[in-house]
């Protein structure tokens, strides 16, 4: 399978192209400005009722890091703990594999549908277009998944997936859709939350009450016990996770914690980085099987589809320690005025900008890299650490060398960079191309900014107004301004010896 296969959906079109129209749509930028502005205050708040927040993220890191340099051990640890506790592991290498595994397990039960728990490694592998081409439906229950599915749309945020849907448009497609999928929507349904929220919960509980299977996702596992981990807010999970006959979690592998005890950090950071909570509402946590209690047939899908080969990378392996809070998007200034959907990726925002391109191969997605404004914020507010401008910088070097191998002839920019280097290395050069640059850029200012370069300068005057260069550069100045004072330090200590 070829990297791009990876992630099912992906780069099409290119991030400045699909930013472009969404840059266009103010209805979705007045959502997205609103809702990640309301978990933003919200997670600032809550964070800040800790007085050793910033020791809790070095604590998550340390964690974090120290698994991904012994993920192998671990894991191994985790199997072990899971079929010692009554449940079937699965190593699923890549995307194919994980669908072929997860669609085998639900044929063998004879069942022709699944409840779903949110889940973005099913999202990433394509799990619920597999299991359609083999005739089993998909059910999403969690309200957001629920209302992208509905809509035949995709999700634009990883803990919000419907952010860029308003109570409006979330009512219509109530009334047009659910009743393809099961019990309608009531008469009269209004857009006020509480009634699409009961709509929500009309229409999904028949479906929890007959559902014999489930499939999930996974927040953590530890692997000293076997423990697996969710965490949401509505209790939908909580009913796919206990009432179905089977279980089937598709988890990728670096969700694995070393004990059962580090899970005491990350459920303080997770709930208050994503939803500006102290706690989650539901946390449901499960050990293999249990005899009368809840499912009785548990699978683990351990899933790699590239994370193995981005481990590889010292840069850009930090991305796996990404715990799915979303709290870089809620601060990101880019994915605020483009949402998810621009970034052609299951993984949208900063995250999605530096994790997708490892998963599927930068050449893959080689513009993600660049849909950021290297502006820190994330840094800033990622609970794990993940210094994601950093792998950003490192993701477009490598986006720029994949571009040079594969073309006969040097890009623009790599002619310019080269005429950069070699004005830059001589000081005669670049006093040339500083006089030259004044001179021209004042020939096309106007009140002191330049508005339009000719040629190919023009796409980027087209889009921005900047000052335009002093007459007179600093080299210049220095040179001028030293060889005055020295003169005049000169003419001064002749004097004092004169008298």
């Amino acid at each position: 399978m070829s990297g791009a296969d990876n992630v099912v959906w992906l780069g099409t079109p290119a991030f400045p192209e699909a930013a472009r129209g969404a840059l266009a749509d103010t209805r979705l930028r007045a959502n997205l400005r609103r809702a990640t502005g309301t978990i933003r205050d919200k997670r600032l708040a809550v964070a800040a009722e800790l007085e050793d927040w910033e020791e809790l993220r070095e604590t998550a890191a340390a964690i974090k890091r120290h698994t991904l340099r012994h993920l192998d051990h671990h894991l191994l640890r985790l199997e072990k703990a899971v079929t010692a506790a009554g449940g079937t592991v699965h190593w699923a290498a890549d995307a194919a594999e994980a669908n072929r595994i997860v669609t085998g397990l639900v044929e063998a039960t004879g069942e022709g549908e699944v409840v779903k728990v949110k889940s973005m490694a099913t999202q990433e592998i394509g799990l619920n277009e597999a299991l359609a081409e083999a005739g089993i439906r998909a059910y999403e229950t969690d309200l957001a998944e629920l209302i992208v599915q509905l809509g035949g749309d995709r999700p634009s945020h990883i803990l919000v997936p419907a952010i860029h849907r308003g109570r409006s448009e979330i009512r219509e497609i109530f009334r047009r859709q659910m009743g393809q999928w099961g019990r309608p929507a009531p008469e009269g349904l209004t857009d006020d939350p509480r009634d699409l929220a009961e709509a929500a919960r009309l229409h999904l509980r028949e479906k929890f009450l007959r559902a014999k299977v489930a499939v999930s996702g996974a927040n953590f596992a530890a692997a000293d016990t076997g423990t697996v981990v969710v965490v949401e807010s509505e209790g939908n999970g909580r009913m796919c996770l206990t009432l179905p006959e089977t279980l089937i979690t598709v988890m990728g592998i670096e969700k694995v914690l070393p004990s059962f005890a580090d899970l005491d950090v990350f459920l303080q950071l997770l709930p208050r980085s994503s939803t500006g909570e102290r706690m989650n509402p539901y946390t449901s946590l499960w050990t293999g099987v249990t005899e009368g209690d809840g499912p009785q047939d548990f699978h683990l899908v351990l899933l790699d589809n590239g994370r193995t080969a981005t481990l590889a990378d010292e840069v850009g392996r930090q991305a796996l320690n990404c715990i799915r809070c979303s709290a870089c998007l809620n601060v990101c200034p880019v994915y605020e005025r483009t949402g998810g959907h621009a970034y052609g990726s299951v993984y949208p925002g900063p995250i999605g900008a530096v994790l997708t391109p490892q998963l599927v191969g930068v050449e893959n997605a080689a513009s993600l890299p660049f849909a950021s404004t290297l502006c820190g914020a994330c840094y800033d507010a990622c609970p794990v650490k993940i210094n994601i401008p950093e792998v950003l910088a490192h993701l477009r070097a490598e986006a720029v060398e994949a571009g040079r191998r594969d073309r006969l002839l040097p890009t623009t920019e790599a002619l310019a960079m080269k005429a950069a280097a070699a004005v830059l290395s001589s000081p005669k050069r670049l006093a040339t191309a500083q006089r030259i640059a004044a001179l021209g850029a004042r020939l096309v200012a106007r009140d002191g900014r330049i508005g339009f370069l000719p040629g190919p300068l023009a796409r980027w005057s087209a889009t921005r107004d900047a000052p335009a260069p002093a007459r007179e550069s600093m080299r210049a100045w220095w040179r001028r301004t030293r060889t005055t004072r020295r003169d005049e330090s000169r003419t001064t200590a002749e004097g004092k010896e004169a008298r």
